[in-house]
């Protein structure tokens, strides 16, 4: 077990207030349970404009909109809105980003939340389903957004750059994880889509690699004088959700040890996700944890220049080939 995780702070400012809200668009992903559902509630209690709830299920979505509307009184206001978006499918996330450039006057901030951690091997769009969801699907998302984030934000001319924000996990940094890390860094797509991978590893060798390719994606392809668009990364800690619901027996019984003695609830974890949503330039192509800099806790071989390079390139093959033209369009 980590020291990240026995030594977590729980209790985190709530660094979202109603200057910064009032008045601006979010979206958030995996909105209606969790971190995702705990954030959005605090946007609209915080006087959002907009708050659109990125859900797979839209019937669960609006259970979570009338939980949100009686948390912060917007019923019937059209502040909060649920719009559908299955990361298991190409598609979805393209009619999404269609969406909100067609409906959006402005988005202020993206918060990408929704993730899959899988005890089984499950495939969608050719791949294991957390490459597709966690990596692939996630980052196609971001790179779709970035053009239409910086033209919306053009527009509105008010001089504060839109943010990206993408929830990823330390778990990512272990020992166990490294040392898979060490067999597919090559291709990390192929790697994790590999028959003989263990389904349930790929949960963080997914959110290594998606941290591994923005990094490089953030600093190196896009920064912000040129992409126009904050993008950071966050990882809310060991935090008391659903993600583990399809861990196996073993891992689950563990999990739950954990979550009662280290776990921050889900209430307490969102404030990561705010803090991401409303960093500042600063935070640009970073890790974010506990509401601070994580950076210190970056391990050296996640900072190899050439790591990053090559997985971000790999990535954005994947996603050429499944957008054609998205990569440059976002440039």
């Amino acid at each position: 077990m980590s020291d990240g995780v026995v030594n977590q702070k729980r209790n985190l400012p709530l660094l979202a207030t109603r200057e910064r809200c009032a008045g601006k668009t979010f979206i958030v992903t995996g909105a209606n349970v969790g971190l995702g559902f705990e954030a959005a509630k605090h946007l609209a209690v915080l006087g959002a404009a907009r708050v659109v709830l990125g859900v797979r299920t839209p019937s669960k979505g609006e259970i979570a909109k009338a939980d949100i509307d009686a948390a912060a009184g917007t019923a019937g206001s059209g502040v909060v809105s649920v719009w559908p978006l299955d990361l298991e499918s190409f598609d979805s996330v393209r009619a999404f980003v269609r969406r909100a450039d067609q409906e959006l006057e402005r988005i202020d901030a993206v918060v990408e939340n929704a993730a899959v951690a899988l005890a089984e091997r499950e495939m969608a769009e050719g791949h294991v389903k957390p490459v597709t969801v966690n990596v692939l699907s996630t980052l196609l998302m971001a790179v779709l957004l970035v053009p239409v984030m910086r033209a919306k934000a053009e527009k509105v001319a008010d001089g504060v750059a839109p943010r990206i924000t993408l929830v990823t996990s330390r778990a990512g940094f272990d020992d166990d994880a490294h040392a898979g890390w060490e067999k597919v860094k090559e291709d990390p797509i192929k790697g994790m889509d590999a028959e003989d991978m263990v389904p349930v590893k790929t949960y963080p060798l997914s959110k290594v690699t998606e941290t591994i390719a923005v990094r490089h994606l953030a600093r190196e392809v896009l920064p912000v004088e040129k992409g126009g668009v904050i993008i950071n990364l966050v990882c809310p800690g060991l935090c008391i959700t659903q993600l583990g619901r399809n861990a196996p027996d073993a891992f689950a019984q563990r999990l739950r040890k954990m979550h009662d003695m280290y776990g921050r609830t889900a209430e307490d974890g969102s404030r990561t996700l705010l803090h991401g949503a409303m960093a500042g330039v600063e935070s640009h192509g970073k890790l974010l944890h506990s509401c601070q800099d994580g950076e210190p806790d970056v391990p050296d071989w996640v900072n190899e220049l050439g790591a990053q390079k090559n997985t971000w390139e790999v990535i954005a093959r994947e996603l050429e080939a499944v957008e054609p033209g998205c990569v440059s369009k976002m440039l």
